[in-house]
């Protein structure tokens, strides 16, 4: 699943009603299709056209200077959209997802954990991934698809991890102590989860 380098969508022809000096806003928006920070960068040197690409775990907007607040929120809405399609298009399928588990057991797990099968699943909706380790079969939910690498990394690592200790209990987690992103995997899907628990505002006057 790749995301570096960083995927760049440009839109065209935003209206520049608003006036306001140039500035550079931080923020942090509840959206369906992820909850990593999302900046808006205003610039005055912008006049015609909007652009998103992603920087780590944060979604860079840039807008021009003259916008105004409804029309950020709405552009902002629209580039999240189109980031997140244009990744759901690069999304590994089954083969190559089971090709990756490979290579994470190998690396964190000496090759001991050997799953039968890995796939993408569309009906595990409180689930981010399960494990059945009597028929060493992995599912992970479509939902991770488009989130960053090292968080569908960790997840395949910790139903792997499954197949060698069925539990939660400190032997399973020292096991995941060998991924060094598991604490902000955690921390990003924990995000989500909250970010998806958020009430979403009234649409802009425009939509």
């Amino acid at each position: 699943m790749p995301v570096d380098p960083s995927p760049r969508l440009t839109s065209g022809e935003p209206s520049a009603r608003g006036a306001g000096s140039a500035r550079r806003d931080a923020k942090r928006l509840p959206h369906r299709a992820a909850a990593s920070a999302v900046e808006v960068r205003r610039s005055p040197r912008r006049s015609r056209t909007v652009s998103a690409y992603r920087e780590g775990d944060r979604t860079i907007v840039l807008i021009p200077a003259r916008m105004s607040e409804a029309e950020e929120r709405r552009w902002v809405t629209v580039m999240l959209d189109k980031l997140a399609a244009q990744e759901s298009r690069r999304v590994l399928g089954d083969g190559a997802l089971a090709e990756r588990a490979a290579r994470l057991s190998e690396q964190y797990f000496d090759g001991r954990a050997k799953p039968a099968s890995v796939r993408w699943v569309t009906n595990q909706n409180t689930r981010w991934g399960s494990c059945t380790p009597s028929e060493g079969s992995i599912r992970l939910s479509h939902r991770l698809q488009g989130m960053p690498e090292y968080v569908v990394d960790y997840v395949l690592l910790h139903e792997l991890a499954h197949l060698l200790v069925p539990g939660h209990g400190p032997r399973f987690w020292r096991l995941l102590e060998a991924y060094p992103r598991t604490e902000r995997a955690r921390g990003y899907l924990e995000g989500v989860v909250a970010a998806g628990r958020l009430p979403h505002g009234p649409p802009a006057p425009e939509d």
